[in-house]
């Protein structure tokens, strides 16, 4: 948040005397009474006014502009900055931001109304607002908890997500080196990815990741589609299934 503070400075009548001293630098006149000092001139206190209203100054405050005196409502309505939420004009404390001059009070988030605190503000659309409801409002979703995503975040499938989010959409587990399997528009660990498509070997549970036997509506490794009692391979074809298991012709025929 880039903000400025202003302070607007008062002037004052350098002094009111008593005693004869000069001529008036309104009227040209000789001052015998009272006079006013001011803007290294000397004047009599009725001629002494705002150069805008007219309203005499006397020993009041007053503030200058181009060596010309102005009460200090005039000069705040003609010279000083404006509020861009009220439009009256700041006479003190002046904060500069969105390229607007703002009350310190008036600055405040465009959806809660809550002043900025040390998080500053956030831009959007030329309105500031605070950090929670900027992010609520306008940042991505995580595609794993649909929370606002504030800080760093990974980009996969098409949607944003926390870092701690993307995980196996199965076991919820991390997946290391980053490397992951899609399937219907979700990340999965390998294991949990051929579990999904059907392609773990039924008889070690690890992928199928080359030639694979389907036997009994599952799959198998090659090498892993044995004989139940003689353990003996039975990639050729041929076998015998009895209860879910395979087994070679020669042994099931032993079977009881």
């Amino acid at each position: 948040m880039c903000t400025s503070l202003m302070v607007l400075t008062k002037k004052f009548c350098d002094c009111v005397r008593r005693v004869p001293e000069g001529h008036c630098a309104k009227c040209r006149s000789r001052i015998d009474g009272t006079v006013v000092t001011a803007l290294g001139k000397t004047w009599h206190p009725s001629h002494f006014n705002c150069v805008h209203c007219d309203n005499e100054l006397g020993t009041q405050n007053f503030f200058e502009k181009e060596g010309k005196p102005y009460c200090e409502n005039d000069y705040h309505q003609l010279f000083s900055p404006r509020c861009n939420y009220c439009n009256q004009p700041i006479k003190d404390k002046c904060v500069t931001a969105l390229d607007k001059t703002w009350h310190p009070e008036h600055f405040f988030c465009a959806h809660c109304g809550e002043n900025f605190g040390e998080e500053g503000f956030h831009e959007r659309y030329g309105k500031a607002y605070c950090r929670s409801d900027y992010f609520n409002m306008f940042a991505p979703r995580c595609s794993g908890c649909e929370e606002p995503i504030m800080e760093n975040y990974i980009s996969a499938l098409g949607s944003q997500w926390h870092p701690q989010c993307f995980v196996c959409s199965e076991c919820r587990v991390p997946f290391n080196g980053g490397s992951f399997f899609e399937h219907e528009g979700l990340p999965y660990c390998e294991i949990h990815y051929h579990s999904k498509r059907g392609s773990l070997c039924a008889s070690c549970d690890k992928p199928i990741t080359g030639r694979c036997i389907t036997a009994m509506m599952k799959k198998y490794h090659p090498e892993h589609f044995i004989c139940t009692t003689c353990l003996k391979p039975l990639n050729k074809g041929m076998f015998k299934e009895r209860e879910d298991k395979p087994y070679c012709p020669q042994c099931y025929t032993k079977l009881p």
